[in-house]
């Protein structure tokens, strides 16, 4: 009986774990969404069609998850490098252009980079994906400087006179340290992304904004809330894992080890 208690446990808390219950959700909705046409249909008796069948829920989810992970990824690059950057001494004097160029990429609406860049690129993922690429910079960018800012001096000192240069400090003490803050920005911007993605199917680009857009077009209502209910479900799943992400970090910053020789252990 002892020994299926840890089961037991394991089975409580998997229960109770909000990432779990929302991660079936999205599963339910992407691989069964024809086990709910009764729902939609009922839902909506005048519509002919209840739910969306020019392309699979899952194939547009795979297409949606690809736009925002090379997107986010190009992001994060150019974002945290660009953070970096501003925030040596021999970048500092640019760090409010540069703030503005990302707070004016954030406010430019996507519809409109997507209707510059259309065409000029074609039609499909590459206009999607510098709107996307521009509008997630902002948090990564202010987070970046503001985890790289909030390393201590005294962390930089000691490191300094154990004889690191600048290019270790910066991977061996300030990214470290920073790396909850930059954590957060990014998940800040990935989260952004997940809904502003779908406007890639005005463009021609595969995602889960497709539905919305064939809804809206031939009103109907039934496709608009399965594309928004997949695209909300998978936003509120990547934050949870961002979430659980966050907890690790925090808890690896909170470790005696961590806490008591930062600098020494990166000096070995």
């Amino acid at each position: 009986m002892n020994a299926d208690r840890p089961a037991r446990l394991r089975l409580i808390a998997l229960a109770r774990d909000p990432l779990a219950w929302f991660t079936a959700l999205l599963l339910l909705f992407v691989f069964g969404m024809d086990e709910l046409r009764p729902l939609f249909a009922a839902a909506f008796p005048t519509l002919d069609r209840p739910i969306f069948t020019q392309d699979s829920f899952l194939a547009l989810t795979v297409a949606h998850i690809e736009l925002v992970a090379l997107s986010s990824a190009a992001a994060v690059i150019i974002g945290v490098g660009a953070g970096i950057f501003v925030t040596r001494s021999w970048g500092r004097e640019f760090r409010p252009p540069v703030e503005r160029m990302v707070a004016i990429g954030q406010t430019f609406p996507p519809v409109a980079v997507l209707a510059v860049a259309a065409p000029l690129l074609g039609f499909g993922q590459a206009p999607a994906l510098i709107a996307l690429a521009l509008y997630g910079l902002l948090p990564i960018v202010q987070n970046t400087v503001a985890g790289i800012e909030s390393v201590p001096v005294s962390a930089r000192e000691a490191a300094e006179g154990l004889g690191m240069g600048a290019a270790r400090i910066l991977r061996r003490i300030e990214l470290p340290l920073a790396m909850p803050v930059i954590i957060a920005g990014i998940r800040t911007s990935v989260i952004i992304n997940i809904g502003t993605a779908a406007l890639a199917s005005t463009v021609g680009a595969k995602s889960l904004g497709t539905p919305i857009i064939v809804g809206l077009a031939g009103f109907n209502t039934a496709y608009i809330i399965q594309g928004a209910v997949v695209v909300g479900l998978l936003a509120i799943v990547v934050d949870l894992a961002f979430e659980r992400l966050l907890r690790f970090v925090d808890r690896w910053h909170d470790s005696p080890a961590s806490r008591r020789t930062p600098v020494l252990a990166a000096h070995g």
